[in-house]
């Protein structure tokens, strides 16, 4: 009989060290597979693309028929909707939610032909200063969950490119919109928000909770990608009745401004 009993010494592949080692599957392959399993040609995708994790954006889109699917994207798992915004074409992806889904979709948006990637994500509050609802600039993320660590080595946190980041908040000042900036702790375990971790994320310097900005950021840093996130704060954590209001059209419109202005200032140039 075949011992299949498992090594008395397990390796841990949550202390990795192979960042510099490039990966054996990559997301251009399976791009190729899925494109010849669906008769998909090669085509072009925006440059100019968007995460809209809650799908609030996609839906408000289709409802106003002001958004086309994409006929080139060959991701199994999303739909790719193209539309415009400041008269530059943009790419938008409802739906993937969470850290390891978020990177999925966006290795494959590069390797598809995007430049810029933006996420607009919902989000908790931690910090009781922040208003009700209002749009955030994520700058820094608190490393609550497990895809940055296959990108980066291990830290508490994952700063952005502090110079998209100051590009994309002096576009944003110019238009006059709202949107603060700050650090947000991403997890994986929105459930798991107990008051000890609220209370450790805060006293990090973390005033929102989101599920997918330190992941993102990882990728970037590690792959030299232009990716910039921002969060609706919608909720306290439904600890009372009448949370997650996100306002008109479910707050499409108010996420439809900001992308607007990051694609007139910043489209162009990435």
């Amino acid at each position: 009989m075949t011992d299949i009993s498992p090594p008395t010494t397990m390796p841990s592949l949550r202390d990795r060290t192979d960042f510099d080692e490039p990966a054996v599957f990559l997301p251009e392959n399976m791009l190729r597979e899925a494109r010849r399993q669906r008769g998909l040609t090669n085509g072009p995708i925006p440059e100019f693309c968007i995460l809209d994790p809650d799908g609030d954006i996609v839906r408000h889109l289709l409802r106003e028929k002001r958004a086309e699917r994409s006929t080139s994207w060959a991701c199994y798992h999303t739909q790719l909707w193209e539309t415009d915004a400041a008269n530059i074409r943009i790419g938008i992806v409802g739906g993937a939610v969470g850290a390891s889904f978020a990177v999925l979709v966006a290795e494959e948006l590069f390797a598809s032909g995007c430049t810029f990637l933006m996420s607009i994500t919902s989000a908790g509050k931690v910090a009781p200063d922040v208003p009700d609802s209002c749009v955030m600039l994520i700058d820094q993320a608190l490393r609550g969950e497990g895809t940055s660590d296959a990108y980066l080595p291990p830290a508490p946190m994952v700063v952005a490119d502090q110079a998209l980041v100051d590009e994309v908040s002096q576009h944003l000042d110019q238009t006059g919109l709202p949107v603060l900036r700050g650090t947000s702790w991403t997890t994986d375990a929105p459930f798991r928000e107990t008051a000890t971790a609220l209370a450790t994320a805060k006293s990090a310097g973390a005033r929102i909770v989101e599920m997918e900005a330190a992941a993102l950021y990882a990728f970037a840093a590690a792959g030299g990608h232009a990716v910039i996130c921002f969060a609706h704060v919608t909720n306290a954590m439904a600890v009372a009745d009448g949370d997650f209001d996100k306002g008109p059209a479910d707050g499409a419109g108010q996420a439809l401004a900001v992308i607007s202005a990051i694609a007139q200032g910043c489209g162009a140039s990435h």
